[in-house]
């Protein structure tokens, strides 16, 4: 199957960043969101990115012009009842999304995919929401989705090898590089990433140095564009939470256990740049 009709569920950066790329590549998109003032939000975004790329002569006016046009943005989810593949890019909620996958489960064509963004959530869990767990996989998009390179693409148990054949076409026909993962918690990225980022809340926490020292440290040190503490201020601090929840749960091993320190921040609603604080003060 040649992969032309691609559906979004979720107008938020990540959702807006999927159809931006899908339809750059030429694809026909269709964006759903329960709210009108996020899909309002998520097309001026995805306008704004396109005005950088012709402004940075990366793509021309036409094309920009051209690849707006080929998104459809509404609140009718059954707008997706002739997609082909449809990426799922809500909240990291498995209840919220596992409902969101049955409904569409239920107005796709046989052989359709579904596809899910989340960054920890089994697939195989999700994909049992549905009656096409072959035709499940995870679509792991990197934040911003339109300069990240990566797609990590995830087979639950039942994820058939033609899916997941079609799924890395497509991503690579959006200009990705794909890694694959098993299913398991964190997948690769963040299996790897938050655990940092967690110690990095536990050297802040124990005082072992400044949050401005530690992240001079990690991008002098090893070369990172970012310190951890600023990572997980853009990633969004709940999120980090969540994942390490995830991690902690699944795999049950204490070296995962959350730092009371960030949830610390998380309760506070100290949650990053999107709220304005988090371990850094952008207000000003």
């Amino acid at each position: 199957m040649d992969i032309q009709r691609i559906g979004v569920v979720g107008a938020g950066q990540m959702g807006a960043g999927i159809a931006q790329v899908a339809a750059v590549a030429g694809l026909d998109v269709v964006v759903t969101d329960v709210s009108q003032a996020s899909l309002d939000k998520g097309e001026a975004g995805v306008a704004k990115s396109l005005g950088r790329l012709v402004k940075k002569e990366k793509i021309t006016q036409e094309d920009a012009d051209a690849a707006a046009a080929r998104i459809k943005w509404t609140q009718d989810l059954q707008s997706h009842s002739d997609r082909q593949l449809v990426v799922e890019a809500v909240t990291e909620n498995e209840e919220l999304k596992a409902k969101i996958f049955r409904e569409l489960d239920g107005l796709m064509p046989a052989g359709a995919i579904l596809a899910s963004n989340t960054s920890s959530i089994s697939i195989t869990r999700l994909a049992a929401a549905t009656q096409r767990p072959e035709h499940f996989i995870g679509m792991h998009f990197m934040n911003p989705v339109p300069i990240m390179k990566l797609v990590e693409v995830i087979r639950g148990i039942a994820t058939s090898d033609e899916t997941f054949a079609q799924v890395k076409a497509l991503a690579e026909k959006m200009g990705k590089i794909t890694t694959m993962s098993r299913d398991y918690p964190g997948f690769l990225a963040n299996r790897i990433l938050m655990p940092m980022i967690n110690e990095a809340f536990y050297t802040l926490m124990e005082g072992v140095g400044s949050a401005e020292d530690i992240d001079t440290t990690m991008k002098l040190g090893a070369n990172h564009p970012m310190g951890p503490l600023t990572l997980a201020d853009f990633i969004g601090l709940d999120t980090c939470l969540y994942i390490m929840e995830v991690l902690h749960d699944g795999l049950g091993d204490g070296k995962y256990r959350p730092c009371p320190l960030l949830r610390q921040h998380v309760d506070a609603g100290w949650l990053g740049r999107k709220t304005g604080r988090g371990v850094f003060n952008y207000n000003d």
